[in-house]
């Protein structure tokens, strides 16, 4: 299994930041790369819960895909399960610290060839991801 951890604090409280991924409507605005704009058809936010969706690139790209919520803890933990391909396993942690809620952001693929042919697209993304949820909580 192969890892790619990103980490950023934001400036506000656990509670504020688990609101920006635990409803649909906000979820909806930051998920992605920059440029990215989403469409979902299924937001069953529990732990078992089956997130479907088709993210919108900039190029005009449709990209379906479908999740299952793997783990949820209200305001610390969220744990988003890939089960196409790529196939990986997104774990979101919310932990409070002086200056607001560290959000630790680990992606870990099941394949190490898979991770190392996107590692060139993930990694920028999930930087980008970290700054538009970033954005959505301080809106």
């Amino acid at each position: 299994m192969t890892t790619f951890k990103h980490a950023l604090t934001i400036p506000a409280t656990p509670e504020h930041v688990f609101a920006a991924i635990s409803n649909p409507e906000r979820l909806a605005r930051w998920w992605g790369p920059a440029g990215f704009s989403n469409t979902f058809s299924a937001f069953d936010f529990k732990t078992g819960g089956r997130w479907s969706l088709v993210m919108h690139g900039p190029d005009g790209a449709n990209y379906p895909n479908e999740n299952v919520f793997g783990e949820i803890v209200t305001n610390q933990k969220v744990v988003v399960e890939h089960p196409m391909q790529p196939v990986f396993r997104l774990t979101i942690e919310l932990v409070p610290s002086n200056t607001g809620t560290l959000i630790t952001w680990t992606q870990a693929f099941e394949s190490a060839d898979v991770a190392r042919q996107v590692e060139h697209i993930v990694v920028p993304a999930n930087d980008e991801n970290l700054l538009r949820l970033q954005a959505e909580v301080l809106r």
